[in-house]
């Protein structure tokens, strides 16, 4: 048997990789936005097929256990912000030892990783490729190249994109893309020299993502 065209497996495994990412938001019940503009589509698969995958995915769903709604609160913010479980529980018990408000807190410690933050900027369509984007090089913080996903950004720092980078297709068309974009606002972007700025600390105005984050909390306190 010959082999498949490069293009052709290039495609099936880009293919299978969205496909899984579908999975995880209809297991979750919930969009994820893990696929950057496709969660915004009609093609989204919480549009389309907003149930569990599986043979009994369109089964009625039993009541859910406190225990099993905090481990699904749990699964759904590690799949969010893409950490593995000892780097979350690490996450957890950092935030618990702080003052203030722990779920204020433990939220501050994920949107504050360097990955998410330039996701935040519109640097990148999806977490996943920031993810990517930094750990190949291609992202500065305050000059200085760095390649650690995870690594905890302060107010002031300033993150831009290598500059021999630009020319990478990741970048293709990022200035027109970005024409339109507004970051959150605890952060500022400079649209012509894509470099971004920490102002202050992460605005949590989602009240509902601190109920969430609460849940967490409880699930690693039993």
């Amino acid at each position: 048997m010959g082999d498949h065209p490069k293009g052709g497996n290039e495609k099936s495994i880009k293919y299978m990789v969205l496909k899984e990412k579908c999975k995880k938001c209809r297991r979750s019940g919930q969009k994820l936005f893990l696929k950057s503009e496709r969660c915004f589509s009609q093609k989204c698969s919480m549009i389309r097929t907003p149930y569990a995958p599986g043979l009994h995915g369109r089964a009625k769903k039993r009541e859910m256990s406190e225990y099993g709604r905090q481990l699904a609160e749990k699964q759904r913010f590690k799949l969010i912000y893409g950490v593995l479980e000892k780097q979350f529980k690490n996450y957890v018990l950092a935030a618990t030892k702080e003052k203030g408000d722990n779920r204020e807190n433990l939220l501050k410690k994920l949107e504050m990783r360097l990955d998410n933050v330039v996701y935040k900027l519109g640097l990148a369509k999806a977490r996943y490729i920031s993810k990517q984007i930094v750990g190949h090089g291609h992202i500065l913080v305050n000059n200085h190249k760095t390649d650690i996903p995870s690594y905890q950004l302060k107010v002031g720092d300033v993150i831009s994109i290598r500059e021999r980078s630009k020319k990478s297709s990741l970048f293709k068309d990022l200035a027109v893309l970005l024409k339109k974009y507004e970051t959150p606002s605890w952060l500022s972007l400079d649209k012509d020299k894509l470099e971004g700025k920490i102002i202050s600390q992460p605005v949590i105005e989602d009240q509902k993502e601190l109920t969430g984050v609460g849940i967490v909390i409880e699930y690693y306190s039993r």
